[in-house]
């Protein structure tokens, strides 16, 4: 690895929010998948939670969604959960609040809620949002202020308003200030896990053009 590139690595690492994810309930569209992903990465976001409980949703729709996300999927962990009592367990051991997009009486604006806690964001699919199993796992509603006659978004844009919004008050309170020369045991650990995809990378393309050589 070049010097530079390991400084972009320590640099990206320093600003991951390691207090912050994304949850996508049957989201059935794919590109919606890598857009998300693509977003994820561009607010230092380190891993996703994608629940399926829909037959027709398989980890195949997962993986053209990854693919859809171009160079984001090698930077973004996706966990992939069928049972919701399980997904929403396994979120709840490391974020503290789970908000949820729904239209409710007592939904809160994007922009009253505190993006800056340990938070999971929760998006239902384009027909039916979040569903009412999920929502029993959450802390509250919110929704994104819309002045137009169609009062909804793409998942992926709603997602994307959302996860800037977060950007925008952490940058206020400086939570993407870490010195990228002092990271800690979990931002190293991160660090050492992107310099190995980095180093097998390298090591594919070797094999590879070895192999185009052979033939």
């Amino acid at each position: 690895m070049t010097p530079q590139r390991e400084e972009k690595f320590r640099r990206v690492v320093a600003k991951r929010q390691f207090n912050l994810t994304v949850v996508l309930e049957n989201v059935h569209d794919p590109h919606n998948i890598g857009a998300v992903m693509r977003t994820c990465d561009a607010v230092g976001i380190r891993e996703i939670y994608v629940l399926y409980t829909e037959n027709q949703l398989t980890e195949e729709t997962l993986q053209v969604g990854t693919s859809a996300a171009s160079g984001a999927k090698k930077w973004v962990d996706v966990h992939l959960f069928e049972d919701p009592a399980s997904c929403f367990k396994a979120i709840r051991q490391k974020y503290d609040f789970i908000f949820a997009t729904h239209l409710a009486e007592d939904a809160k604006s994007l922009y009253d809620i505190d993006l800056t806690a340990s938070v999971a964001l929760l998006f239902g699919n384009e027909k039916d949002g979040v569903s009412a199993e999920s929502l029993t796992y959450t802390d509250g509603n919110f929704l994104i202020p819309q002045m137009g006659m169609v009062q909804s978004l793409n998942i992926s844009v709603a997602c994307a308003v959302s996860l800037y919004e977060a950007l925008r008050q952490r940058l206020q309170a400086g939570l993407y200030e870490q010195d990228p020369l002092e990271l800690d045991a979990q931002q190293s650990q991160l660090f050492d896990q992107y310099y190995n995809l980095h180093e097998q990378r390298i090591i594919d393309r070797r094999n590879s053009k070895k192999g185009l050589k052979l033939d």
